[in-house]
């Protein structure tokens, strides 16, 4: 089978921890070099991963002549510099949410990928688990009816620490919501096949304030409304020990719901439940709710970060559109921006 050749930019975290091992299972994928801020950090990766080269600079890599894409996995703060220095060497990227410190400085960077003739990705990789797909075939199906509600809660424990870039809002643009709702309001989207139309926010730094260095929110709801007036809510938080944390995505309709536990995160995995109504009864003025059991939905779990590095190299390879351009990475960055601007200001705002 024909291989793509990749290189990441920003070897350890999220590549290490999880991108990476998923490449490693693509079965047109091929890593070939890696690249970190030390020689040390970048040569362990490169030999726990068998890859050929090891570099301590970006153009270094994308010099590289059998590199033919780059992922990028750095600090936000770098993303748009580096890439654009990718599309300068011809490399196609995927690159990890948010594209940019800004959802303007992302439309830079689609516009001048776009002139350089580079194909450019966003690592929305939650699109690729089995219950969201699932969620997304039952809704089009019509399932549940008409939506008229939807909720999402995202939460994980991060304390205070020293160096932690996504505590620091010239490094991360924004804290829980940047880092989590990102996910949620994208997976809302593209589950449903509404964009959202108007939103609001709450952002607080509610457990970690005792911290002047922490200068992002720990806490944040943000309120949606949909292209049919349907609401949605996602709740994210740092500072839900992640023994308490819930993993939520639900959707409600006028013929039913879809509650999924733990079917959102960095393993594919979790639970759908579902209830589907074939004929709506009566109104019951006796108000008696019953809890249905609902029916367990199977889920064909597997590597979403694989599912992600193959939909993106089998695009590259066979001249096919990306399944997550990174114009949708800007639209939701663009909805967020609106969701902060409602927090200081305390209205709601057209997107």
């Amino acid at each position: 089978m024909e291989k793509l050749r990749w290189g990441v930019i920003g070897a350890g975290g999220i590549a290490d921890r999880r991108t990476i091992p998923g490449m490693m299972l693509a079965k047109n994928a091929e890593l070939v070099a890696v690249m970190d801020v030390t020689q040390e950090l970048a040569e362990k990766v490169r030999a726990k991963y068998n890859a050929k080269r090891a570099y301590t600079s970006e153009e270094a890599l994308l010099q590289d002549p059998e590199v033919d894409v780059v992922y990028i996995a750095t600090p936000i703060v770098v993303h748009a510099r580096q890439a654009k220095l990718a599309a300068d060497y011809g490399k196609h990227i995927l690159i990890e949410k948010p594209l940019a410190m800004t959802s303007e400085e992302g439309r830079e960077v689609l516009d001048y990928c776009a002139r350089k003739g580079v194909q450019i990705a966003a690592g929305f990789m939650m699109r690729f688990g089995a219950h969201v797909m699932n969620m997304k075939k039952a809704i089009a199906e019509g399932k549940i009816g008409t939506l008229v509600s939807g909720y999402s809660q995202f939460t994980l424990w991060l304390p205070y620490e020293e160096g932690n870039w996504r505590q620091c809002k010239a490094k991360a643009g924004g804290g829980c919501m940047m880092d989590m709702a990102v996910h949620c309001i994208d997976l809302m989207e593209y589950i449903t096949g509404m964009r959202v139309t108007k939103v609001g926010s709450f952002n607080e730094n509610v457990a970690f304030s005792d911290h002047p260095q922490y200068d992002v929110e720990d806490t944040s709801t943000v309120m949606m409304r949909m292209e049919n007036g349907a609401q949605f809510v996602v709740q994210t938080n740092f500072n839900i020990p992640d023994e308490a944390a819930k993993w939520r995505l639900e959707f409600f309709g006028t013929k039913g719901r879809l509650l999924g536990d733990t079917i959102i995160g960095q393993v594919d995995g979790g639970r759908l439940n579902g209830v589907f109504i074939a004929e709506n009864a009566a109104y019951d003025a006796e108000q008696t709710h019953n809890d249905y059991a609902g029916e367990d939905i199977p889920g064909d779990f597997g590597n979403m970060y694989t599912r992600e590095i193959e939909s993106f190299s089998d695009s590259i390879l066979h001249h096919k559109p990306l399944e997550v351009p990174a114009s949708d990475a800007v639209h939701v960055q663009h909805i967020m921006e609106l969701a902060y601007r409602s927090g200081e200001e305390m209205a709601m705002y057209e997107v």
